[in-house]
C-alpha cells in the first residue's frame, strides 16, 4: 500500500508540475551516496576548524562541495535521530526516542521512497533499525556480517608489546576503560576492522555496472566509544595534546557519576583516542569517495557526509551525547553535487537533520511528500537563499528534555521528574521541571543560565510557545497533549517518551 501510494504521488506530480528541469527517467537521475559516521561532533573536523585532527577526506569533500556551519540532530541519541533523519520526521512523529526502540514498519524510509523511483539501494554498517527489516534497503550488512566474515579469515598476529583495548562493559566496568583513556588500538590490524570491512564492501559496490541510479549508505561504527582503531594507528596522539575543557559553577550536580572519578590524565587520553578512531573513519570515507571517482560516478552523484549527532569531550564534565549542549547536538553536514553545488560553499543559517531526506528528493526530481517534516536545503546549498529556519529543535526522552534555539539564544526544558535509565544518572536529586536560557554570543560555553533575568521575559514566552506548536504539529499519539494552551502544561506532558 505505502509503495502504491508513493508512485501515484509521484505520478500525480509529473502530471502536475512537468518537472520542466528533473530527469525525465530513472536512468537519468542522479545517484545518492550517504556516508554517516557514529558520535562524529563537527567541532573534531578540520574543515570546521579543527586545527588538531587530520580529515584530508571530509575536508576535501567540504572543499568540493557544500558545508553546513550550523547543522543540528534532531535527537542527540543514536537511534531517534537515525530513524528521524532517515524518514524526514522527527523522532516524536517517527515513535522513536528511546535507544530499544525499532523503526515501525508503517514509516517509509528514504530507501522506500528512492526505490519506488527505480533506484537500487544497499546499506553497509550502522542502521539502528532495531529488527531484522530491510526498511527499503535490496541489500543490508550490519555487524554480524562483519563478525561472520572475520571467524573466516586467519588470524595475523599482532606486534609484540603492544597494548590493547580489553574486553569491557559499559556501566560495569569504570569509565575509563570504555572510554579507552589508554589510547589503546583494537586488537585487529587495519584490514581487519569493521569499518574497512564496511568501506570495502561500498567500494565493491560502486565497482559494479549499474543498469539504474543507485542509493548507497556506507554508516561506520566509529569513532563511539570506546573510539575503535586499528594497530597501525596507534600513536598518532598524545593524551599531552589536549586540554581538559572548562567546567561551569552550574554543572556539578547535573554531571553523571560514571564521570566524576576521572582524572585528568585520564580525560586527555580519552580525547587521544577519540581523535584517532576520527582519523581513521576518515580514512576509509576516503576508500569510499576514491571507490566513486575510479568508477567515472563523481559528476552524476550527490554525495552526503554526516554525523547522527556530537559528542562531549569533557565539556560540562561529561563524555557523551545525551543532553542539549552544542557539541552534543550540532554534527557535520557535507553536500557535494557538482551539477547543482558550488565549490566550497559555507552555509550559516541554522538546519536540522530531517531537512536531509527532502534535499535528497529535491535533487533527484522527486516529489516531496506531504509527510515529510524537513524542509530541502537545495536553494540553500545552491547559493539561491541565504535564509532557511529561524530555529530548530532538538529533543532527548531519555531524560525528558526539549531544546528549542535561533541564531542566538538557547531555551532548554527539562521535566526534572525522571530517572534516568540509560546509566548516565547525575548527582544531583530530581529537580523538578527547569527552564535555562542561553546567550550563546556572549556566552558559547553555555556557562551562564539567564533565564531569570526580567530583559529575557518576552524571548522565554516566545520560545515556550514555539515548543508548543511544534509539539502539536508532530504528537504521533492521539490523547497525549492537554487541552490548555498553557505551553508548560503541553511541555510537561509531551516531554516524556511515548514510544
Amino acid at each position: 500500500m505505502r509503495g502504491f501510494l508513493f508512485a501515484f504521488a509521484l505520478s500525480a506530480a509529473v502530471v502536475a508540475v512537468g518537472w520542466i528541469q528533473a530527469p525525465a527517467r530513472a536512468a537519468d537521475r542522479p545517484n545518492v551516496l550517504w556516508i554517516c559516521s557514529d558520535d562524529h561532533a563537527a567541532y573534531v573536523t578540520g574543515c570546521y576548524g579543527n586545527t588538531i585532527v587530520r580529515t584530508p577526506n571530509i575536508d576535501r569533500l567540504a572543499a568540493e562541495g557544500v558545508r553546513f556551519a550550523r547543522a543540528f540532530c534532531n535527537a542527540p541519541i543514536c537511534t531517534a535521530s537515525r530513524q528521524s533523519f532517515i524518514t524526514g520526521r522527527y523522532p516524536r512523529t517517527v515513535g522513536v526516542t528511546l535507544l530499544k526502540s525499532p523503526l515501525p514498519q508503517s514509516e517509509v524510509t528514504l530507501a522506500e521512497m528512492l526505490k519506488e523511483a527505480g533506484y537500487a539501494t544497499a546499506s553497509y554498517g550502522k542502521m539502528h533499525f532495531n529488527s531484522g527489516l530491510k526498511h527499503g534497503f535490496d541489500e543490508r550488512l550490519d555487524m554480524a556480517d562483519w563478525q561472520q566474515w572475520r571467524r573466516r579469515q586467519p588470524q595475523r598476529p599482532l606486534p609484540e608489546g603492544v597494548e590493547v583495548l580489553p574486553p569491557w562493559k559499559p556501566f560495569r566496568d569504570p569509565a575509563r576503560i570504555w572510554l579507552n583513556s589508554m589510547c589503546a588500538p583494537f586488537p585487529a590490524w587495519d584490514g581487519e576492522m569493521v569499518g574497512t570491512f564496511f568501506a570495502q564492501k561500498g567500494a565493491e559496490f560502486l565497482a559494479q555496472k549499474h543498469e539504474q541510479p543507485f542509493f548507497l549508505m556506507v554508516s561506520f561504527y566509529e569513532p563511539h566509544s570506546p573510539f575503535h582503531f586499528p594497530v597501525e594507528y596507534r600513536g598518532r596522539h598524545r593524551p599531552e595534546e589536549f586540554t581538559v575543557p572548562e567546567v561551569g559553577p552550574e554543572d556539578d550536580d547535573q554531571i553523571p557519576d560514571i564521570f566524576r572519578d576521572l582524572t585528568d590524565d585520564e580525560k586527555r587520553g580519552i580525547n587521544a583516542a577519540y581523535y584517532t578512531s576520527v582519523e581513521f573513519m576518515d580514512k576509509n570515507v576516503g576508500v569510499v569517495l576514491t571507490a566513486l571517482r575510479q568508477a567515472g560516478l563523481e559528476d552524476n552523484t550527490l554525495v552526503i557526509y554526516t554525523g547522527d549527532h556530537g559528542y562531549m569531550l569533557g565539556h560540562h564534565g561529561r563524555f557523551e551525547k545525551h543532553c542539549s549542549y552544542d557539541p552534543a547536538v550540532s554534527a557535520p553536514l557535507l553536500f557535494r553535487y557538482p551539477p547543482r553545488f558550488p565549490r566550497g560553499r559555507v552555509v550559516n543559517a541554522l538546519t536540522e537533520f530531517v531537512d536531509i531526506v527532502p534535499t535528497v528528493l529535491d535533487v533527484c526530481g522527486l516529489p516531496i511528500p506531504d509527510r515529510i517534516q524537513g524542509k530541502s536545503l537545495l536553494q540553500l546549498a545552491a547559493g539561491q537563499t541565504e535564509e532557511h529556519r529561524d530555529h530548530v529543535i532538538v529533543e532527548y526522552a531519555h531524560n525528558d528534555e526539549i531544546m528549542i534555539r535561533d541564531a542566538r539564544y538557547k531555551l532548554v526544558y527539562q521535566r526534572g521528574k525522571r530517572v534516568r535509565d540509560d546509566g548516565y544518572d547525575p548527582k544531583g536529586p530530581l529537580p523538578g521541571p527547569t527552564f535555562k536560557l542561553f546567550d550563546l554570543q556572549e556566552d558559547p560555553g553555555e556557562f551562564h543560565n539567564v533565564v531569570a533575568a526580567p530583559e529575557h521575559r518576552e524571548r522565554i514566552a516566545r520560545f515556550k510557545r514555539l515548543l508548543a506548536e511544534h509539539i502539536r504539529s508532530t504528537q504521533r499519539l492521539p490523547g497525549i497533549l492537554p487541552e490548555t494552551d498553557d505551553p508548560d502544561a503541553v511541555l510537561d506532558a509531551a516531554v516524556q517518551p511515548h514510544d
